[in-house]
């Protein structure tokens, strides 16, 4: 018998792919959700209130990429003008949508193909202001990109710290601070060193295995890690590049694909919340923890079989105003599902 939580998760919206879904992004200022897929498409999804208290997803538009392998990440810029797709053709995407004579919305467009990984990308990430995109591949490299005008891009750094294949990048919510996952078991993080390149500043080890995603606290003094070893672990940083493990998360019977770090529910009443984390995985279960300052972590919410037996491969709050309660996951049954965290 679980014990009692007190919030659950609703199911509020069911979409799918011909293949499994891998990655999911809200687009941060547009009520928009981008999903990707083996099927090599990119799917959007509109959202709106029906008057009622509902909310409704249509399928606004999917975009045919011209990928030739599976489309395993999407990323929007912070604009939300642009979308980056990251392939195991082993290039990066740059969509923009075109406007017609009239100025009005139309198609989305390749604006740019970035090429230079050997093999698999496997994610891709925005800085906060958008001047920066970083890849991650197979190939075991992370590369920098500079966003130049008229969706030019150069590279400014290709990194070569991780021994193994490179599974995810993640780019401080305030600072030009990037991280990496690797199969490798370990985090590298890179700065910028203006009298020369970008370089690695430090290396989190503690993961017993693959580390599958990362995702950084709203305050960005706080780096989530979710890995192959079933646990979520919470670093803290303890000075400009130094962090250090302060709390591990388990729970998780199986692989930690996909965490995601919101301001959750309690941020304006509780000064001491640092918000709320979402994990999921290989055991189908998504799992909600309220993190206090303390460190300490709080389970709030647990959805058994959120995609039935399959693996869960993403989970990600929505970053828009007024939408913090909202969580959507995809899986390997080719399902992008929308969630909402309400108390019970």
């Amino acid at each position: 018998m679980d014990e009692e939580l007190p919030y659950s998760l609703h199911n509020i919206a069911e979409l799918g792919h011909e293949d499994r879904a891998w990655h999911i992004a809200w687009n941060p200022t547009k009520p928009l959700l981008a999903s990707c897929s083996a099927d090599k498409s990119v799917k959007l999804f509109t959202y709106n209130h029906d008057g009622e208290g509902k909310l409704n997803f249509i399928l606004a538009t999917s975009i045919p990429t011209g990928h030739i392998k599976t489309v395993r990440a999407v990323a929007w810029s912070p604009s939300g003008q642009t979308l980056a797709t990251a392939s195991f053709d082993s290039n990066i995407g740059v969509w923009e949508q075109e406007l017609d004579d009239d100025g009005n919305p139309g198609e989305w467009e390749c604006a740019s193909l970035l090429e230079g990984h050997e093999t698999e990308c496997k994610s891709v990430a925005y800085s906060s202001t958008g001047t920066l995109l970083a890849s991650c591949s197979r190939d075991k490299t992370v590369w920098v990109w500079e966003v130049q005008p008229d969706s030019d891009f150069e590279c400014m750094g290709v990194l070569m710290e991780h021994t193994q294949d490179v599974k995810c990048v993640a780019w401080h919510p305030t600072e030009e601070i990037l991280a990496s996952g690797s199969y490798d078991d370990t985090i590298k993080l890179y700065v910028d060193d203006p009298q020369d390149d970008w370089y690695c500043c430090t290396t989190l080890t503690g993961h017993e295995s693959t580390v599958w995603s990362l995702s950084w606290s709203p305050n960005g003094k706080y780096l989530a890690s979710a890995s192959d070893d079933k646990t979520v672990r919470i670093w803290r940083r303890v000075s400009e590049h130094a962090f250090k493990c302060v709390l591990v998360l388990e729970g998780h019977e199986r692989s930690v694909y996909s965490v995601s770090w919101g301001v959750g529910k309690s941020d304006r009443e509780n000064e001491a919340s640092l918000g709320w984390i979402a994990s999921a995985g290989g055991d189908g279960v998504v799992r909600v923890w309220d993190l206090s300052v303390i460190p300490s972590a709080k389970l709030v919410a647990r959805l058994p079989a959120a995609h039935g037996v399959h693996d869960i491969n993403s989970v990600v709050w929505c970053p828009r105003n007024g939408y913090e309660d909202l969580l959507a996951t995809s899986g390997d049954d080719g399902m992008v599902k929308v969630w909402r965290i309400q108390e019970v």
